[in-house]
């Protein structure tokens, strides 16, 4: 994933807040993660950021240069000769003619585009054969995808207004890098989010959007994915408590026969017996319709529908019963289940809501350390002696009772039971009188006394 970690509107509020660049950016990337953590969303490899690949977008400006693909002008600027190139320019959106970015005066045409812009006053700015200055918006993202992937991409992805001018001007400078006739082999051009009843995209500038922190005071990230699912990605996705209850309800579909199919496998769930065959059919023509429907431009919509005619005809069969007489059939409920799961993670849909252990370890804690409190109120109540001991014959002095009473015993015992069972678990009890100390070595050993 690159990075551009200081962009004009960084430049604008760390003037405004006094707040060094870096750190400002390293702030908005940071909360960038976190949501993106909180969406499930699956990390890259790697962050590439381009304050620190300076010198190898320097080396692709030149080597683009020496090419004869672009050309620096007195004020300092490099820009992209788009003649160079001829009728190529423009070739993703079949753009040949369009006009430019800017008509900037020491352009050779409108349609040229920057490389390299010399710096103005209080702007980050990098040293350079052409004087001071900062990459161009296209030229980074070229760069650093090139000393990741090579010469060539196989799919490059991003929304509909990327389109023009960025992906073509990427195109463009790799292709005349590289010496290539293709750099990217699929472009996939993702619809914009946006309000139900709004043409205007979810965007800061016109305060039209919700942040990822509040929408998940109200939704969850299983929900979020089938609300993106149920509609293609090309197409603009309209955002409204209305479209989040279709995809909640969806999700409560899924994990109801989630639920039930389990409860009939493990006999819980009495049913009449059930027409095998003709699931069996249901689930290969299912696996069938969503291949065809993935491969058709991604279609999760249709992919999505085949998914919800499989349970519909599953629960049809799972009618609960007072009595079941015939034979029963969970292998074939369990093949359902499965391949639900297994195409709803492909989704990154996780049915299982499984959590990080590392998110969820403040709240283990404070379990496992209320348990281990209530174990130690019982232990400390079983091991109390009789209000009237017996007096030594000899000295005349009680005799403290080194036993519990005998009807306090099996409290004793179902304190080492509990104490037995969850050492398997990673967490484990030592007594010490009637105190205990407990510790989780899964979890980093961590040790409290109680």
């Amino acid at each position: 994933m690159v990075i551009t970690d200081i962009d004009d509107k960084i430049i604008q509020r760390s003037l405004e807040e006094n707040i060094s660049p870096t750190i400002l950016a390293r702030m908005h990337e940071e909360e960038f993660k976190r949501d993106m953590q909180a969406l499930r969303v699956l990390p890259p490899a790697v962050y590439m950021r381009v304050t620190e690949n300076i010198s190898h977008i320097i080396a692709f400006i030149e080597r683009i240069i020496g090419n004869g693909h672009a050309y620096v002008t007195s004020q300092g600027n490099v820009y992209f000769d788009t003649c160079s190139i001829g009728s190529r320019y423009g070739k993703l959106g079949n753009l040949g003619g369009i006009v430019g970015e800017l008509v900037v005066q020491d352009k050779s045409d409108p349609r040229d585009f920057a490389l390299w812009k010399a710096s103005k006053s209080h702007e980050p700015h990098w040293e350079s054969p052409w004087g001071n200055g900062r990459p161009g918006w296209h030229i980074e993202c070229s760069t650093i995808a090139s000393s990741v992937f090579g010469s060539q991409l196989d799919i490059h992805s991003g929304g509909i207004d990327l389109a023009f001018p960025h992906h073509e001007n990427e195109i463009a400078q790799s292709e005349a890098y590289h010496q290539c006739e293709q750099w990217g082999n699929y472009f996939l051009h993702s619809g914009h989010l946006r309000l139900k009843g709004s043409v205007e995209k979810m965007s800061k500038s016109l305060k039209n959007y919700i942040s990822i922190k509040d929408f998940l005071v109200s939704y969850n990230a299983n929900e979020f994915r089938l609300f993106c699912l149920l509609t293609k990605y090309r197409s603009a996705i309209e955002y409204s408590d209305a479209s989040m209850n279709e995809a909640r309800s969806t999700l409560s579909t899924i994990s109801a026969f989630s639920h039930n199919a389990q409860a009939y496998m493990q006999g819980h769930l009495l049913c009449q017996p059930v027409e095998e065959g003709i699931l069996w059919k249901r689930l290969s023509a299912t696996q069938a319709s969503v291949q065809t429907a993935l491969a058709d431009d991604f279609d999760t919509p249709k992919a999505v529908d085949a998914i919800m005619s499989l349970i519909h005809h599953g629960n049809c069969q799972l009618q609960p019963a007072t009595k079941a007489d015939g034979p029963r059939s969970p292998a074939v409920f369990g093949a359902m289940l499965s391949y639900v799961r297994e195409i709803m993670d492909v989704f990154g849909v996780d049915l299982l809501d499984r959590k990080d252990v590392h998110d969820s370890s403040g709240v283990l804690n404070n379990v496992v350390e209320e348990l281990v409190l209530f174990r130690s109120e019982v232990r400390r109540f079983a091991l109390l002696v009789e209000d009237q001991a017996p007096l030594d014959p000899q000295t005349g002095t009680e005799i403290k009772k080194r036993h519990p009473r005998p009807d306090r015993v099996p409290l004793l015992k179902a304190c080492d039971a509990l104490r037995k069972n969850l050492a398997p678990l990673g967490v484990h009890i030592k007594d010490r009188g009637t105190n205990s100390m407990w510790e989780i070595t899964r979890m980093g050993g961590e040790t409290r006394k109680i």
